[in-house]
């Protein structure tokens, strides 16, 4: 498993698009990161080195289908496109993956853990080394997100300013969720807000102790909460209260 050639390989497929839009750039910068990701996770597990390898390249083409979803569409929004399927569409159907791994051992691994990346639940893999790698994808993909959302300008990830953000409201529905514990359905998502407390939800669907290991390592969570001026005095202390329940529940000390 040659991931050079792999990540070669990767960088020919951008050129069919616009690196100097924000969104691709951004998606770039997401994919590299995922493929990092994977790779400190599996390490970390102390999986062979296959595995490690096999981890960066789903790390590596989980997100393909992202980049036709910007060029068509100019949205991450995922009520316009599927990105999964359409990736495995891409790369199975229409035989995209031969240009990055010359081998087909690795096919339904590959195939299930990129299928269900971006599944609000994992369901459906009966594959214990396909299930495993799921898992690592979905852990990777939230790890990364973590940066991007520290990283990124906020107008880009959810198109208005910080400010404008942490100006409203987070609706009940999406409160309840979070304070049961759950991923925030997408399509009860109305406010800007509610995007925000989203991405902070991703913390109750992680897998694995290493990944929460580095989560606190790194204070993800804190930086991420940190991020927005809460102005609106109901959405401060609301988020002085999802500070204090994501500190218990991943176990870091405020």
């Amino acid at each position: 498993m040659d991931l050079q050639y792999a990540k070669q390989q990767f960088e020919r497929y951008l050129d069919n698009y616009d690196r100097a839009d924000d969104k691709v750039r951004l998606k770039i910068a997401h994919t590299y990161g995922v493929t990092e990701c994977s790779r400190q996770i599996a390490e970390r597990m102390g999986l062979s080195e296959e595995d490690c390898r096999l981890a960066q390249l789903i790390g590596l083409l989980h997100d393909i289908g992202r980049f036709e979803q910007i060029k068509r569409f100019d949205s991450f929004e995922p009520d316009v496109m599927d990105h999964a399927a359409f990736g495995v569409q891409i790369l199975f159907e229409e035989g995209l993956l031969r240009r990055f791994i010359k081998k087909d051992d690795w096919d339904g691994i590959i195939r299930a853990a990129i299928a269900k990346h971006s599944d609000f639940k994992l369901e459906g893999i009966t594959d214990e080394r396909a299930l495993l790698h799921a898992k690592i994808i979905r852990d990777a993909d939230k790890l990364d997100n973590c940066r991007v959302k520290i990283a990124d300008a906020v107008e880009t990830i959810i198109g208005v300013t910080e400010e404008q953000v942490g100006g409203e409201e987070i609706s009940p529905e999406v409160m309840e969720q979070f304070m049961r514990k759950e991923s925030i359905l997408s399509p009860t998502r109305k406010t800007k807000m509610d995007y925000w407390l989203s991405y902070l939800a991703y913390f109750f669907d992680i897998n694995f102790n290493e990944t929460l290991d580095i989560i606190r390592e790194k204070r993800y969570v804190q930086r991420i909460i940190d991020r927005i001026p809460y102005t609106n005095p109901k959405t401060a202390r609301q988020m002085e209260e999802v500070r204090k329940m994501l500190a218990l529940y991943i176990g870091e000390e405020l």
